[in-house]
Formats: C-alpha cells, structure tokens, sequence
C-alpha cells in the first residue's frame, strides 16, 4: 500500500462493515519510550509523516522530547503518557490509558517499537479488539535468561512484525518461535532529499566548519552517534596514531558528533585515552549537532566503528546519501548497507590495524575515484534504503493488519 492509498485502502472496523458503513481515513497510534534523538524515535516521526501524507491520522503516544514539534509541523498529534517506564504498577496504568485513547480516536492498529510500551500495548489491543503491530529494533540481551527472553518475546507477539533489516530477521528466527508469515523485513529509510548535497548551502558548510574551528585544509575522520561505549570511539581513537604514520602528517581531525546522554563516565573515558595518546589536538567531541547534512559534507570519512553489531546502523546509509566514504565494521546491519571497496569499507571489529589501513586508503582517494564512489553511494541509498521505501513498505504491513482483522472477525 503506497502512502497515497491509505485513505482510499482504509479499513472498515469489523462491526462497521457488518454495518455497512463506509470507508474512513485509518487512525494509527505508534507507542515509544520517549521522543527524543534515536533511530527508533526517528523512524516513528517519519512514519507518522507517511501516514498524514497519505490521508491518513497518525498519533504517537510517549513520555515527550524534542521530536513533539515535528509532529505538530505537520498534523500528527503528540500524547503524553509514561511508557518508558518499566515499573509493573505504571505498565498496567498505561493499559487503561490506552484503551482508553483507542476508544476516545477510534484507533485502527496501534503499533509497538519498544518493549515496556508493547507490553502495554499488547494488552490494550486485545482488549480494544484491534491489530497490534511491532517492530523489532535491536537484538535485545538476555538469551539465556528465560524471564529476560519473555520479556523481550514481545516484540515478536504482534499480528504483524517488522524486523529493521536482515540480521534482525535471521536473529528472530534463531532466538524466537513464531510464524515466518507474520515477520516483514523493512529496512530503516533515509530521507534523501535532507540527505542530499545539492541542498546543503555554503553559508550552512561555513557556520558548522567555524563552529568547529576547522580550517578546510584538514583531514576530517566523522564518528556520529551517541557517546556510547558499543559505537567503538576508543575503537577509532586507537587506529589513528597508524593512520598519522602512513600520511606522514597530523593534519587530521577526528570528530566525534554526539551526545552523551548522561554517560558521562564513559565520555570521561574517551577524553583519558585521547590525553593518554597525546590527541588532545585531534580528537573533539562535539555534541549533538542540529544540522548532520552539513556536517556530513564537512567529513572527509564517515566512521562507525561499532564494537558491537548494529541492528540496522543509519549513519552509513546517510553519509553514503550524502555521498561520503563510509568504513564500517564488518557485522550486523553494515554488512547489508555498505558495498565493500564500492561505496565503503568493512573491517573486523576491534582490529586497529584493519581500521588504520582503510582509514588511510580512504583519505588517499583520488578525486575521480572519490566522485565515483560518492554516485554510486547516493544511487545505492536511494535504490533500497530510501524513506519512501520505508514508508510504502510500513503501510503495506498496517494493510496486511488491518485485513488479517477483518478476516478474523468474519
């Protein structure tokens, strides 16, 4: 179902089609933790966009943060409930509270992307007779710990579950019984109008590059993210006295574009490495940056370094929209994304040296062999992993929803 179908394509509720009642625009409520930064809240901002854009009404209901704005920008609607929060007493409140807003906006499917408000959720659903959605965002901890594994099973209870890539998938089918009918792959999308280097302005480029007192004739090596210890910065830190030997040269800046979210401990961590290898010159954390588009084009070379697989990974998908060389590690949703030696490269977690030698490859491209890669990049994302497909294909999961509902209830 495209986005501009939802309107036509919405459902009937069961007891309105015995009825005979006529087509409406389909409600969608999406429930999270909170809506600040993330890849999860990013992701519920753009499908909530999606909906809106085809006809439909999209609510999304959390505890708040930064993203409420967008939502109001473009008509959907922002409730305020405490869904992060994982005491027992709170999770059954928040059950009421959402039966009652299903009731109070005649809410078609709600749809769960995180697992203390799926819980809620779950139950909402069934006791309000509607379609439950989720979708499957990391691999979760806790295998081996059958109260923990429970509780992560509930990402997989939904009447239909969307799994962000194929390493969630495959780790769905290896860690959870459930019928493959029911799993939908849908990559996470990037918006490649935003990600676009013919949108970024030079006043845009220059503000950010004086911000960051950069000077244009140095080498800039990007690490965006959150200051985590999983997104591998020591991993980066490590590889860059190597990389200051093969170019013969320090004109180098390593920026690491995040926040630390309150982990200030392992932010204190990266800063003692950077002073123990005399980098205090190299190495900035420059904290949450407002404007990725911008400083994508300032970065010379995208790193993510994750020490750990990352279930899908957004940031190699924008930098190569964006048109930069990405080196990755070479598990989880990167080896989906990245095409090594065409659009970036792949290197084994925690292997400094394999880091330090595609780095420097990378910063010794030539012109020619850098604007190839930068096309092909750009083509790569908009081919498979564009917001627009990640929209239609999110759309498609809700109609399968919604039909499964009406069959059910025949």
């Amino acid at each position: 179902m495209s986005a501009s179908e939802i309107k036509t394509q919405s459902v009937y509720r069961p007891e309105q089609q015995a009825q005979g009642a006529d087509y409406r625009p389909a409600v969608i409520l999406q429930v999270l933790p909170e809506l600040d930064t993330g890849g999860v809240e990013r992701g519920t901002v753009d499908i909530a966009r999606a909906i809106v854009d085809g006809g439909g009404v999209a609510l999304v209901a959390s505890q708040g943060g930064r993203l409420e704005r967008e939502l109001d920008r473009f008509g959907a609607r922002h409730i305020t409930l405490p869904l992060k929060s994982k005491n027992l007493f709170t999770m059954r409140r928040n059950i009421d509270a959402l039966v009652d807003l299903i009731r109070a906006e005649g809410v078609d499917i709600i749809h769960a992307r995180s697992r203390a408000p799926a819980w809620s959720a779950y139950f909402a659903a069934r006791k309000a007779g509607i379609p439950f959605v989720t979708t499957f965002h990391g691999t979760y901890s806790g295998h081996n710990n059958l109260f923990k594994k429970r509780y992560n099973a509930i990402m997989t209870m939904g009447d239909q579950v969307i799994a962000i890539s194929n390493h969630i998938a495959d780790h769905i089918r290896k860690f959870y019984k459930m019928d493959p009918a029911r799993l939908n792959i849908v990559p996470r999308g990037t918006n490649t109008d935003l990600f676009n280097p013919e949108n970024v302005s030079q006043e845009r480029l220059i503000a950010l590059s004086n911000q960051w007192r950069l000077t244009g004739e140095e080498y800039v090596i990007m690490l965006p993210g959150r200051i985590t210890r999983w997104k591998g910065h020591c991993f980066l830190i490590k590889a860059l006295p190597a990389v200051f030997e093969a170019l013969g040269h320090r004109n180098v800046r390593c920026l690491m574009v995040g926040s630390d979210q309150g982990r200030t401990a392992y932010r204190d961590e990266v800063l003692a490495l950077t002073k123990k290898l005399g980098l205090e010159d190299i190495v900035h954390i420059v904290d949450h940056c407002a404007d990725m588009p911008a400083a994508y084009m300032l970065a010379d070379v995208v790193a993510c370094p994750s020490i750990e697989p990352e279930a899908f990974g957004r940031i190699p998908s924008e930098a190569q929209a964006m048109g930069r060389p990405v080196v990755s590690t070479a598990h989880g949703g990167a080896m989906e994304t990245v095409l090594p030696g065409e659009t970036g490269w792949l290197v084994t977690p925690n292997q400094v040296d394999q880091l330090s030698v595609a780095l420097v490859q990378i910063l010794r491209l030539t012109p020619e062999k850098r604007a190839a890669l930068a096309q092909k990049g750009r083509r790569h994302v908009i081919e498979n992993y564009s917001l627009t497909q990640m929209a239609e294909k999110t759309l498609a999961v809700y109609e399968k929803a919604l039909k499964g509902a009406i069959r059910n209830a025949a």
